[in-house]
This record gives C-alpha cells, structure tokens and sequence, in this order.
C-alpha cells in the first residue's frame, strides 16, 4: 500500500481525510481527538485523519489513518462531507474527505499510535481549540447526527449488544438535547419490529428490573419505511 510522505510537505493540491467518531461516556455525547506530535498545529487537538496514499482510495485511507493513530478498526463509516476552503491547511492547497460514525466506546481500546501522542474522548460541548477547521466539521457531523437520528435507527450504533429501552431513550435524548416523552417513545420503538425482548433482566437499584433488548436488523432502518412519524 502506498504511504502518502510523512514529513508533512507536499507540492500542487493534497486530499487529506478527517473523522468525527462519536459515542456516548457517562450520559454525555462526546467526540474522539488526537493530539498532534508533528506540524503543522504540533501539540494541538484534532480529528483522527491525514493525507491520502496516491494509490489509495479516500475509503482506504480513513481505514488507515484511524487503525495508526488510535488503533480502532472494524467499524463502518459514513462520508459527510468535502472541506476546501483555500485556507484551511498553511501546507498549501488541501480538501478534506469528512467521515463520521456512532460507536459504543466500551468495544475498543483506545491507543494512542503513530504520529500522535494523546487520544481521548471530550465532550461535543466542551471541546479544545482544534487544528485546521476540525471545530466546523464536528459542528456540522453533529448536525447532520441530529438530522438524520430523527429518521433512522443510527443511534442503536451507540448501545452495547443488549440494552434497555431506558438506555436507548437516553442516547436519543443527549443526541438531540431535549427529553422525550417515555411512553412515546418506548411505543414507536417496538412498533419498529426491530427490537426483540431476550429472557434476561438489567437491575434498576430499587425499581424493577428492566428487560434487555437486542437490534434484530443487520444495518440502519429509515422510520419512514416503518410506518413512524418523527421527532419522538
């Protein structure tokens, strides 16, 4: 595979790729960033990402960048959008690719990699001055999140493999910022028919316990297509 050069130089125009990983820590919506060892913007926070190989598909390339600096791999990722302000790089001429994707962080070890020194998770709302124009592409991946959970199951990409109905009415709520009513959301959900009950039991301190449930679909469902009529 080739490499795009590592000494941060490039002549002509340069396609770089950027992530915004989101996931749910402690109730709170938060972001992955890296901390940059190298320059431009060296010791700066940022997005996951870099340059793109000559041989090297913009998809590849992501896959790349993402496994080197934080060892996360195997997870699917959505394009969002292209980024070419002139100025956007001091490089030179760069347009950033844009991906974006809803992870449950419990299923990774985070591992701070090649070319970077820290990765963490911060939350959306309190995030660092960030390198290059990485602050507009996570304002505009969560608006595009908040658009679009409100037609299609993505959310369910935030929850371990079992959950609760409470602990999805709770990803729902700290995505869009605002609280949903319980009974009618927990009646659109099952009405989805994507959603199946398993014999066992979360404990709820004092209350009763609460049955798991599990994503029967393999891939994201449009409510549309099941009959349900958002915002919740």
């Amino acid at each position: 595979m080739a490499h795009p050069p590592r000494n941060g130089h490039f002549s002509g125009h340069g396609i770089a790729v950027d992530v915004v990983l989101f996931t749910i820590q402690d109730g709170t919506l938060k972001a992955l960033l890296v901390k940059r060892q190298r320059p431009p913007y060296r010791g700066a926070w940022a997005l996951p990402g870099g340059m793109v190989g000559p041989e090297e598909s913009v998809d590849a390339a992501i896959l790349r960048e993402l496994q080197e600096e934080t060892a996360i791999g195997n997870i699917y990722l959505e394009q969002l959008y292209t980024f070419g302000e002139p100025d956007r790089d001091p490089r030179g001429r760069v347009i950033s690719v844009a991906y974006y994707a809803l992870v449950n962080w419990q299923q990774f070890q985070l591992k701070a990699r090649q070319r970077v020194s820290e990765a963490d998770w911060f939350p959306v709302k309190r995030l660092p001055l960030l390198a290059f124009d990485h602050r507009r592409i996570v304002d505009y991946a969560l608006e595009r999140l908040r658009n679009k959970i409100n037609y299609t199951t993505i959310g369910f990409q935030l929850l371990p493999r079992q959950f609760t109905l409470t602990e999805l009415q709770g990803a729902y709520e700290v995505i869009l910022g605002q609280r949903l009513d319980k009974r009618n959301f927990r009646r659109k959900m099952l009405q989805l028919g994507i959603l199946r009950g398993t014999r066992e039991f979360k404990a709820n301190g004092r209350q009763r316990p609460a049955r798991l449930y599990t994503f029967t679909e393999p891939k994201v469902v449009k409510l549309q297509e099941k009959g349900i009529i958002v915002p919740f």
